[in-house]
């Protein structure tokens, strides 16, 4: 058949794949249309995926019930995550690269992540619940497009309809206006009334609240369970998909799925007995991160990405 070939098999996993890569850098975008650099997103995705496992394994009743605690607890727990982040870069004014990093340290893989799974004793146990791919009214075996479209997971589908929220909210509504002059000239921002610290606090721990989902995904649909770092360097992924996209959500989307892709392709051929080394596969994704960060880094890209000008950049209203 042909949704048994290796395209249709390999697009429809790009999707799986990306999902998570997807909510990450869709929160990171809105972050860095505020002004702020988040470098904590890997750490942020660790703490969402531990957090959004250990509730799925507490909460009781309905799988649904238990799969959409377990959301509910990842988002809030990324999002007080990147509360840590948002006081020191926007209230205290710290190097925001450093908090970033801090952050990722403090929460990732050897960090806080690691604690509370160790404490809460969840390695090595298998999700109570787990998200599977929905078959959409049925037409998961439509040809080509049933895997690809309509047999995908609940979070994916939100994840789509999240990319076109954002994209009216940042460009038909006047919130969006706001935050898009608040990360272009916040001086400007705040002369036309615009309260520049609230708009940076919310919209970064939104982005945390979505790296947070981002990292549930991984612990409750690609492998349900919970292992130390599993997110494995997703979330600086996420940070570079960003700038491939220009700081555009629809573009946030090609750019997951295509590092999806790549993520997939050492599954699908080796369940096609094409037995080549892991590692090749496995580093791929990483490899098309470096090639757009050079790409992007040259002198005549920075002028034409669209980055917010005062990306990075704390505001201090006396100096303006």
């Amino acid at each position: 058949m042909i949704n048994d070939s290796v395209l249709v098999v390999i697009a429809a996993s790009a999707i799986a794949y990306g999902t998570p890569l997807l909510f990450a850098a869709l929160g990171e975008l809105l972050a860095e249309r505020s002004g702020v650099l988040n470098l904590g997103v890997e750490g942020m995705m660790l703490i969402g995926a531990v957090s959004g496992f250990w509730a799925v394994q507490a909460v009781g009743g309905p799988s649904w019930i238990s799969l959409l605690a377990g959301v509910f607890v990842a988002a809030i727990a990324g999002a007080a995550t990147s509360l840590i982040h948002a006081a020191l870069t926007i209230s205290l004014r710290a190097s925001q690269i450093v908090s970033g990093l801090a952050l990722t340290i403090f929460a990732g893989a050897s960090g806080l992540s690691s604690y509370i799974g160790h404490v809460a004793n969840l390695g090595g146990k298998p999700a109570r619940h787990a998200f599977d791919a929905i078959d959409v009214i049925g037409l998961k075996d439509l040809p080509i497009l049933g895997p690809i479209i309509f047999h995908q997971h609940a979070l994916t589908y939100f994840s789509w309809a999240l990319v076109l929220l954002t994209l009216i909210y940042l460009y038909r509504t006047r919130p969006g206006l706001h935050l898009r002059a608040v990360g272009e000239s916040p001086a400007t921002a705040d002369a036309m009334g615009v309260n520049v610290t609230a708009y940076r606090y919310a919209h970064v721990l939104v982005g945390g609240a979505l790296a947070g989902i981002g990292g549930a995904f991984f612990s409750l649909a690609i492998t349900p369970g919970w292992i130390d770092g599993m997110t494995s360097g997703a979330g600086w992924i996420a940070i570079a998909l960003v700038i491939f996209a220009f700081w555009r959500p629809e573009l946030a989307l090609v750019g997951a799925y295509l590092v999806g892709a790549f993520s997939s392709l050492a599954f699908t051929l080796q369940s096609r007995q094409v037995h080549l080394p892991p590692e090749v596969f496995s580093s791929l994704p990483y490899l098309m991160t470096i090639v757009v960060l050079v790409l992007v880094s040259t002198g005549w890209a920075r002028r034409r990405l669209g980055a917010p000008a005062a990306l990075g950049v704390p505001y201090v209203r006396e100096e303006r």
